[in-house]
């Protein structure tokens, strides 16, 4: 890409992207910012800044977009040192000779080749306008839903086949039905934003790079159930989407998206940013609806269920960023067009987020089907070190670790249900040959020690022996006999965890921990223990 502009002309100043949001923060984006501001003053550069959101391509940032009449010319990953080289170079007139120049933004093949959904405004536009969101078919759905009854819109939804991304997959127009078919009474929609798996990011795109599509499926979901009152309960740690999610939601409401009377229908939504207790545990459903309630974060025995006496005991929609996210491009082209992708009972696309040790490490949106090694080998590379990769761990820390021999297991959820295995939040964690899963699994019960909410017995009591036994395990002093009734009574304190737990904390912790002795005996050996520990 070379296409001629004039980068001194006042009238049409050349745009230039740089994303606003964590990452690219973390990697010094503001410094870049600050150095390219600084070098087109001293060369009379003519450049709009538009602070757009991230497109995901982690492995780039901080990504630098420039407009051209042919498309945005993609320059990453920059460093401030690296700004008056690329100003030399022509990176303003779309230039490509440079080593950090990737040509245009949507040709790059990890880009390219996914089916973007939910993301395909993300970094594309300037996250909180309004009027850009609404150019790029923004509140489309929206529109569409005033004109529909309530169970015209839960039919949507049903039709799509959508299914909970928070993790458990429990089909979202069921859930909504329950709701809508509780009594006329105060109801509530409640996102779930308190992202805390290891390895996962996508919720966090989303509020930092598209927030008005999620305040736009939180307002349909208010439609479909009859609720007028909505909450995002956010990641405490998530400073930078709470400021982007206030922006959205003040420009909205100003533009009479949100809020009373919206667009002159006589319907009403109002939305509220809580944040998280900073709690893993908060991010099971009863346990966050205490929290917003302002008790303390202790899950709550089932039934009654949240969707009839959830939040205050109204009913409630508790519902992942991920799938209130989804729902605009439902209700703007159809439930059968979400459909149309994936397969079996998996419908639709999934966020899935490459992490760990691996090349290039990002979100891929793709429709389900693909296996999990092309998922890496295509789009991650393989391992960052250059070593072989040996486990992969999928859905978050309560997931299993999966060993080469299940790598091309399809991304489907009733497929990795089959071998033991969830694909969750859809992040993806990679290990390379280095990794000790002995001590891997001791992280998966230390991890629950941590976060348990400490209600139930198996969960609390069985976290903190899970950890000694694998400790003794482990111990260089166990006899080949010790080291085999250790085993055994971990295999039996996991059984009493999954079926004695109260919520998923406890009754999925024992997962990695079981597919780690499973798939990797040899780390759990004397020979393992007696070789000392390896570099994780």
């Amino acid at each position: 890409m070379n296409t001629r502009q004039n980068p001194v002309d006042r009238q049409n100043p050349v745009k230039v992207f740089i994303p606003r949001d964590t990452t690219t923060s973390a990697l010094g984006g503001e410094q870049v910012l600050a150095r390219l501001q600084q070098e087109a003053a001293s060369r009379d550069l003519a450049i709009e800044i538009v602070r757009n959101g991230s497109r995901g391509m982690s492995w780039l940032e901080p990504l630098l977009e420039v407009e051209t009449s042919t498309g945005r010319a993609a320059y990453g990953p920059v460093s401030p040192a690296d700004i008056p080289a690329l100003l030399d170079a022509g990176m303003l007139t779309g230039n490509d000779v440079h080593k950090l120049a990737h040509g245009e933004v949507t040709e790059i093949p990890y880009l390219k080749n996914q089916q973007r959904l939910t993301f395909a405004r993300a970094g594309v536009i300037e996250a909180t306008d309004v009027d850009d969101y609404r150019a790029h078919g923004g509140f489309d759905g929206l529109s569409n839903a005033l004109k529909m009854t309530p169970q015209m819109i839960v039919d949507e939804v049903k039709t799509s086949g959508l299914r909970g991304r928070g993790g458990a997959a429990f089909p979202t127009g069921i859930k909504w039905q329950t709701v809508l078919d509780c009594p006329p009474q105060q109801k509530y929609i409640v996102c779930n934003a308190d992202e805390g798996d290891s390895g996962t990011f996508a919720d966090r795109l989303v509020m930092e790079a598209d927030p008005l599509m999620l305040i736009e499926g939180m307002i349909i979901a208010g439609l479909a159930v009859g609720a007028d009152q909505g909450y995002i309960y956010l990641r405490e740690e998530y400073p930078l989407a709470h400021q982007i999610l206030d922006e959205a939601i003040a420009n909205a409401t100003a533009a009479n998206w949100l809020g009373e009377n919206i667009q002159g229908s006589g319907r009403n939504f109002q939305l509220e940013v809580r944040l998280g207790a900073a709690a893993y545990i908060c991010g099971e459903e009863t346990s966050l609806l205490n929290s917003l309630e302002g008790k303390r974060g202790l899950v709550r025995a089932k039934p009654p269920l949240p969707a009839i006496e959830g939040l205050f005991g109204q009913p409630t929609i508790v519902n992942n960023v991920l799938s209130l996210a989804a729902v605009p491009f439902i209700l703007a082209n159809g439930g059968q067009a979400y459909a149309d992708y994936g397969m079996g009972r998996s419908r639709g696309t999934l966020p899935f987020q490459l992490a760990g040790n691996i090349e290039r490490g990002g979100m891929v949106e793709l429709a389900f089907g693909p296996t999990l090694r092309e998922l890496i080998e295509e789009y991650g590379l393989g391992s960052a070190s250059g070593r072989p990769m040996r486990a992969i761990q999928v859905g978050g820390p309560l997931g299993a670790y999966l060993p080469e021999t299940q790598w091309d297991t399809p991304l489907d959820y009733e497929a990795f249900s089959a071998i033991g295995a969830v694909l969750g939040h859809g992040g993806v964690v990679v290990f390379d040959d280095t990794v000790d899963m002995s001590e891997q699994a001791r992280f998966s019960m230390e991890f629950c020690v941590a976060e348990s909410c400490g209600k139930c017995t198996p969960c609390r009591i069985g976290s903190t022996r899970g950890v000694e036994v694998i400790d003794n395990i482990r111990a260089n002093d166990q006899s080949p006999t010790q080291r085999e009734a250790n085993l055994a009574l971990l295999d039996d304190l996991c059984d009493t965890m999954i079926y004695g737990s109260l919520c998923a904390m406890g009754g999925m912790t024992p997962f990695p921990v079981q597919s780690a002795v499973k798939h990797f005996p040899e780390d759990f050996s004397a020979r393992q223990a007696n070789a000392g520990e390896k570099t994780a």
